[in-house]
């Protein structure tokens, strides 16, 4: 994967031949959350709030070529021609740590169906574990974004993107505060037509497979659950 270089615009991309898309964000709001987001002395409390602030940019990014069609609308002086959101749009959560991400990319988009998918990491493996899904067997939604604040190895990610490519979607798009170069690898690897939107890129992996130097685990810090 090409490195990408952070400048002074509000996302810095890399396209590749496949179609797919990889989203660096460097807007300085984006910097800001993401430097207090690591603080491990970041309250709980104050996690959330910062997730769910940078859910909201994350998914401003990723929605900007979401399809839409002419909408008459009556204002109390007289009628407007505008646009509403053509098709269907769908969230997808990897349980749990993207349940923090569901609720600011829902109020922006409130007609949108969310589909949750469990997937946990084998601690001696560290490859994914489904143990839930409920994608129904027909009607798959136009757009899904796959929502998951950590993109470490991408496995999480890639068993999510292939849930949703057998369910039908055609177009996917994985929403990441901090992924490891390793995890946008394997992603842009695995699944090239899907796009990835992420806040910041971290160089390494540790022997447990967290990223370094990352926030710890988004889960434990999002539900209060560090032990």
């Amino acid at each position: 994967m090409s490195s990408t270089t952070i400048e002074n615009s509000p996302a810095s991309v890399v396209s590749d031949s496949a179609g797919g898309k990889f989203v660096q964000m460097s807007h300085p709001l984006v910097m800001h959350h993401v430097t207090r987001l690591r603080d491990q002395n970041t309250t709980p409390e104050e996690f959330r709030h910062l997730v769910h602030r940078l859910a909201v940019l994350l998914a401003y990014e990723a929605t900007q070529d979401l399809p839409v069609e002419p909408h008459i609308v009556q204002t109390p002086m007289t009628s407007a021609t505008g646009s509403r959101l053509r098709g269907r749009i769908g969230l997808s959560p990897i349980l749990r740590a993207g349940l923090g991400m569901v609720d600011p990319v829902l109020n922006l988009i409130p007609d949108a169906e969310v589909w949750h998918l469990g997937l946990y990491r084998d601690e001696e493996t560290a490859q994914p574990v489904k143990y839930y899904s409920k994608l129904p067997t027909d009607r798959p939604v136009e757009v899904a974004l796959v929502l998951d604040p950590m993109l470490a190895t991408g496995g999480s990610a890639v068993s999510a993107l292939a849930e949703l490519y057998n369910w039908g979607v055609r177009r996917a798009k994985v929403l990441s505060i901090i992924a490891s170069r390793e995890g946008v690898a394997e992603v842009r690897t695995q699944c090239p037509d899907a796009d990835i939107y992420v806040c910041v890129v971290d160089d390494d992996l540790n022997s447990q497979k967290f990223i370094v130097p990352g926030l710890g685990d988004a889960g434990d810090r999002t539900f209060n659950t560090e032990l």
